[in-house]
């Protein structure tokens, strides 16, 4: 992680001695050359690390620190210091410095002091961002409606619960978000929770990824490597998008449910673990049961706790909570400062479809965020067949009340079309993988390269 610095030292060769240094390291820096500089400068900018000498004139490193603490209590703060004022180093340590370094630097020394410096800071944005990313006790799952309420009521009543869950929904309408929710409510929260994509991994590697293997198991396997269930043990394991689960493996992780055991590829001798499996899928999981594309015995295994997210379009009264969360989200990704939006926006996104639900919310809103040069968002700051609401969805071939499978088909199709048959950028865009929109095509009896 490339890490903001600010260097601070009135002596011109030393200042851009140890610029250069941490340079080479392929951090930003920025030089200034006196004390009264260096606080004026963290009073309009945030930086991660500052590295400053102790003795300056009018203002010095003490000084220095002090503001920078007072300023941003986590940032890292290096000082430097001659031979002859150590003591003044560990006073600077007692007001809350990271470390010292002696004159004249050495450079692997202020190397290796940085590195661990940029270390801290690295650990201490992702505790923070562990903070964000709990959101709360639901996860960051946004909705006050009905449909929603109820889905939170799931969560309370089985988080703690051993029993499989099967969270299924429309593409988009945030069936991971579910199932964090219930790892970080239940007592396996302090445990991992792993996340396995069946559609993203090459059905050759699924078993691999799933159950590890032994050193020498296979041609390539140069060690032992453990699977997502070992990984999880203790925890919670998603298994998304289990529909594209290869329906050879299918037995093998029934298997694994009712055993509470796994082999790894290449060994005889079970492993115990303790994982609590949690499955999502966006596909009619009983109509795979009647094509022969998934074992109606561990339909019933995983569906023991069924939960079923709703369509944006049959909750729009969580749209304007929902408008709110991704306007201050992409506002703090992108220096904006969007305060909200005009209610004709509203009255705009009530008339919608919403076939790619809260994603395709979300991805409105950090386009308008971005290009918006108001501080309230307009219709215009919207892709125009949004304002033409119903009438642009039957214009387009998109109708209201249009079944899922439908609408999936329509979207695949269109998107495909956008971009002149081009899987992996349509996979893209809809957020699926190329496998899937092979597999749709095939369903649909349509020929793809």
């Amino acid at each position: 992680m490339k890490m903001q610095v600010l260097v601070v030292d009135d002596n011109k060769l030393a200042n851009e001695s140890f610029a250069a240094i941490i340079g080479r390291l392929n951090h930003q820096v920025d030089s200034v050359f006196s004390g009264e500089e260096a606080v004026s400068t963290l009073q309009t900018k945030e930086y991660d690390i500052v590295l400053t000498d102790l003795k300056m004139e009018k203002l010095d490193g003490i000084e220095v620190l002090k503001e920078a603490r007072k300023l941003y209590p986590e940032i890292v703060v290096i000082v430097i210091t001659a031979f002859g004022t150590v003591e003044n180093a560990v006073k600077a340590i007692k007001l809350g410095a990271y470390d010292y370094l002696l004159k004249p630097a050495d450079a692997d020394k202020l190397e290796l002091i940085f590195q661990r410096a940029a270390e801290l800071v690295e650990l201490r944005k992702e505790v923070r961002q562990l903070k964000t990313d709990l959101g709360g006790r639901y996860h960051n799952i946004i909705g006050k409606s009905p449909r929603m309420n109820k889905v939170y009521q799931l969560i309370d009543s089985t988080a703690n619960a051993r029993s499989t869950v099967l969270i299924t929904g429309e593409s988009g309408t945030g069936k991971e978000l579910v199932a964090r929710a219930i790892h970080y409510n239940s007592d396996r929260k302090e445990m991992p929770f792993i996340k396995l994509n069946c559609a993203a991994v090459p059905e050759n590697l699924v078993e691999s990824e799933l159950f590890g293997y032994e050193k020498g198991a296979f041609t390539g396997a140069y060690r032992q490597h453990k699977g997502k269930f070992e990984m999880a043990h203790g925890g919670t394991l998603l298994l998304d998008e289990i529909s594209e689960m290869p329906i050879g493996l299918q037995a093998k992780l029934l298997r694994v449910l009712q055993e509470r055991e796994i082999e790894r590829i290449g060994s005889a001798d079970p492993v115990e673990i303790d994982v609590r499996i949690v499955a999502t899928s966006n596909r009619n999981l009983k109509k795979f049961i009647e094509e022969g594309r998934f074992r109606e015995d561990l339909y019933f295994r995983l569906n023991v706790i069924p939960i079923n997210i709703a369509p944006l379009r049959e909750r729009l009264d969580d749209i304007p909570k929902l408008t709110d969360h991704f306007i201050k989200k992409y506002n703090e990704e992108n220096g904006k400062n969007v305060s909200g939006v005009d209610e004709s926006v509203y009255r705009m996104f009530m008339k919608y479809h919403w076939p790619g639900n809260v994603r395709e919310l979300e991805n409105y809103i950090e386009r308008a965020v971005v290009i918006s040069p108001s501080e309230i968002l307009q219709t215009s700051d919207f892709p125009s067949y949004l304002a033409l609401g119903k009438l642009a969805d039957e214009a387009s071939g998109l109708k209201p009340g249009m079944t899922l499978a439908d609408t999936e088909k329509y979207m695949i199709l269109k998107t495909l079309e956008q971009y002149k048959g081009n899987k992996t950028k349509a996979a893209e865009v809809l957020n699926i993988t190329p496998r899937t929109i092979r597999n749709k095509l095939a369903e649909y009896n349509i020929e793809g390269d």
